[in-house]
């Protein structure tokens, strides 16, 4: 049987790619007033914000360790993407959120190479940040977050 010869990467793809860190890690919780008491014990390390995103029907708490924030997230509503997520699969990682330069080139960049967007434009998140997601089924099964920083005179009240 014959195989294939590898496929040559390109290697501007790689350079050009604005992916900086990893900027947090999401974990779907059912309880916030549980699990923020837990996660400070496990962690050392209070929880520094919490915070409601409308536009994913979630309540968030933010903790700091070193360069990585960890983001918990309960749902608010029972039609909510984290609500139905742990009725499903249970508490546990969430996603894997990217920090980017530029969301929206980033955002095409991806949809050029084949990965499927779940909206069509940056939405408002929590932390002060433009989000949007890869859908898990071109990530090996895991939730990809992109997300970049907001600042003054960016459209922060609406899609950029």
């Amino acid at each position: 049987m014959e195989s294939s010869p590898p496929r040559r990467r390109n290697p501007y793809f790689y350079k050009k790619s604005p992916m900086h860190k990893v900027e947090h890690i999401g974990i779907a919780v059912k309880d916030l007033g549980i699990s923020i008491p837990l996660f400070e014990q496990l962690l050392n390390s209070p929880c520094y914000k919490t915070e409601q995103v409308d536009s994913e029907q979630v309540s968030t708490a933010f903790f700091q360790k070193g360069e990585t924030k960890i983001e918990l997230l309960q749902g608010r509503t029972p039609d909510s993407v984290i609500t139905r997520y742990v009725e499903k699969k249970g508490e546990g990682m969430h996603h894997i959120a990217f920090e980017v330069t530029d969301i929206r080139a980033e955002m095409q960049r991806l949809s050029a190479a084949g990965f499927t967007l779940l909206s069509d434009a940056p939405k408002l998140g929590a932390d002060n940040k433009w989000i949007c997601f890869l859908h898990p089924k071109n990530t090996n099964g895991v939730l990809i977050e992109l997300c970049m920083e907001r600042t003054e005179g960016d459209g922060s009240t609406s899609a950029l």
